[in-house]
């Protein structure tokens, strides 16, 4: 039953979070649409504090000191899930009050450049979605590592490797969402605050991630780093030689 229970806690997360990504993208789709605009000191003030909750939570709980104190408390084998789940959650806190803030920034009325938008925005969404695929998408949300304990087998991390778009940049997903967040053709006050603090934090959790990347793969993560660029594919002096991350 303990195993039972497990595998259908990590599917529930699963599950939660895929509905989560979906709404992502409509939350992100409406920020501009025509809506009663929040006062502004009181939406900068509520907006930032809801950024800032997802932050920390988000990069705290991905720490591997974080990971060794929190499976003292719970199961080994849900802490990938749990994680998913109170970033779902997170996220699901921003979609519910964020306030709007609807002064236009700028207005795209060229019918080919709203399409052009519109065409950046699905491929935004897209890669991010299809590059959790190419590493581990079970993995990287905790099906996987539920599925080992429910089978009895030791839970083995993904094989590094660098498939596809991880040879052109070493954070597609990060990639993906910085083009889903910024290609709007209409541009509101809010939409612009929301692309550029989650901009921001992107370039700050890559760092952090990096550091723990360096420090479980050592040398071969610092080759990767210097043969592959960090989110955008400008070519370096040297091809990757060296897999690319597993999460």
């Amino acid at each position: 039953m303990k195993k039972f229970a497990t595998l259908l806690y990590g599917v529930l997360c699963y599950f939660i979070f895929f509905g989560t990504f979906l709404c992502s993208i409509w939350f992100v789709w409406t920020l501009d649409k025509p809506q009663p605009a929040a006062a502004w000191p009181r939406g900068i003030l509520i907006n930032t504090a809801l950024l800032s909750l997802f932050a920390v939570q988000h990069s705290v709980m991905a720490r591997q000191w974080f990971k060794r104190a929190w499976t003292r408390l719970i199961p080994p084998a849900i802490e990938r899930s749990t994680y998913v789940l109170l970033s779902s959650a997170a996220l699901l806190l921003i979609f519910r009050y964020w306030q709007p803030m609807t002064g236009p920034i700028w207005n795209v009325e060229n019918e080919i450049g709203r399409l052009l938008l519109l065409g950046l925005f699905a491929l935004g969404w897209l890669t991010v979605l299809v590059s959790t695929f190419l590493i581990d998408h079970f993995d990287l949300f905790g099906l996987r590592q539920v599925w080992s304990y429910f089978r009895g087998t030791q839970y083995q991390p993904p094989a590094m490797g660098t498939p596809a778009l991880y040879k052109l940049v070493r954070h597609p997903i990060y990639t993906g969402f910085i083009i889903a967040f910024w290609s709007a053709s209409r541009m509101t006050l809010g939409h612009l605050y929301f692309a550029a603090v989650c901009t921001a934090y992107i370039l700050v959790a890559i760092q952090l991630e990096e550091q723990d990347l360096i420090a479980f793969h050592g040398d071969a993560y610092r080759a990767y780093q210097g043969s592959v660029s960090m989110l955008t594919p400008w070519p370096r002096s040297k091809k990757a030689a060296t897999p690319a991350p597993g999460k």
